[in-house]
């Protein structure tokens, strides 16, 4: 019933964009303000707009918030502190080594970060922190902040649109290297960071501010984008969507995020470790190119040389024009390989391709 549905701060400027609404872990969400294929182009070409107010912001203050993190989380904190607004992805893990959740850590001081969770994993994962920072005895402060909004602006036109939007904000922002933010005030953050493989940022501000923003994105001419423009981007760019392609009973080397763990330092026992030192089997997490017409989707069977493999998400990519898709598959499987998958009962031949498909918006060449 969709009156118990949470809204962001900026439903109703989606609502009255003529943009179709759908339930997106209990939020109501714009999946398209039209045809989902041209946000797709313009987050490509020039530079799209999404509204990520879902998502939930949660700083972690205190004394003890970095010894924290660094139990909380599979990656290691401690690399960030060189550089207040510098950031980080990885995965927070339980004690079996499975996802409960992929996020983003952000470092402003000492006892100062701030952790961004997905939308629909949010309270869990705020109960998960909550309960080790009581557990480890840590001086540690967990706030849940609904009171600030997000929007990503993305594409190669991006960064100079918001600067044209925001002109404040262009001599501390042009510099940023990826994965930096750099801080307005207490409450307004621009992150060069994203969710599409293309360039721009995405800006937490306080929720009274960022129907303003958009307001002022719209003029500069950057396009609303909706969930369906976002999911194909993020296919194409070889990103992970959280209870899609990982889950609490999928461990990071079985869904191509060995690279979000650190395990440089033996004594940095964070929650996980020792079940993906014991159990850590990686499987090949790769993309897939059908080469016939149809489309791919999740949870689709795979056949390979080397044993079944299974989608995890698929879709058709608007700048490739086929379908593509990531699938968990046996280790000897190799980016080249021809596979076939199972499309309502024919058995469609694919080639095993690496990740990601796009970049800068141009095809990555495959082997």
């Amino acid at each position: 019933m969709s009156h118990s549905l949470k809204n962001t701060p900026l439903a109703q400027a989606h609502i009255d964009a003529g943009a179709r609404m759908v339930d997106f872990g209990g939020w109501n969400m714009p999946l398209a303000y039209g045809s989902q294929l041209e946000e797709h182009h313009a987050v490509r070409q020039d530079a799209g707009m999404f509204d990520v107010s879902h998502m939930l912001n949660v700083d972690v203050t205190g004394a003890d918030a970095m010894a924290f993190l660094r139990r909380l989380i599979a990656n290691d904190v401690a690399r960030l502190t060189a550089t207040p607004g510098k950031a980080l992805y990885s995965c927070m893990l339980n004690p079996e080594g499975g996802v409960i959740d992929d996020l983003i850590v952000y470092f402003f001081a000492a006892d100062r970060w701030r952790v961004v969770v997905n939308a629909g994993t949010a309270d869990k994962d705020v109960a998960w922190m909550q309960r080790i920072a009581i557990a480890s005895r840590l001086a540690v402060s967990i706030a849940p902040r609904r009171d600030l909004s997000m929007v990503a602006v993305q594409g190669p036109n991006a960064r100079a649109k918001v600067w044209a939007a925001r002109p404040a904000w262009k001599a501390d922002t042009e510099g940023l290297t990826p994965f930096t933010a750099a801080q307005f005030g207490t409450d307004t953050l621009v992150a060069r960071t994203g969710y599409t493989g293309e360039d721009g940022f995405e800006i937490v501000l306080p929720a009274t501010e960022v129907a303003a923003l958009w307001q002022d994105l719209a003029a500069q001419g950057v396009r609303p984008c909706g969930l369906g423009a976002r999911d194909t981007l993020r296919l194409e760019a070889g990103m992970n969507l959280y209870g899609q392609d990982m889950d609490e009973m999928i461990q990071p080397a079985q869904a191509g995020l060995t690279w979000t763990v650190s395990l440089k330092d033996p004594a940095r026992a964070f929650i996980g470790r020792a079940a993906i030192e014991q159990f850590g089997t990686p499987a090949a997490f790769l993309g897939l190119k059908l080469n016939e017409r149809g489309v791919m989707r999740a949870h689709m069977a795979v056949r390979t040389a080397h044993g079944a493999g299974e989608i995890t998400s698929g879709t058709m990519s608007p700048t490739l024009g086929v379908s593509i898709a990531f699938a968990r598959m046996p280790l000897d499987v190799k980016p080249g390989d021809a596979v076939e998958v199972d499309i309502r009962g024919k058995w469609v031949p694919a080639t095993v391709c690496k990740l990601p498909f796009v970049r800068n918006g141009k095809a990555v060449e495959q082997p």
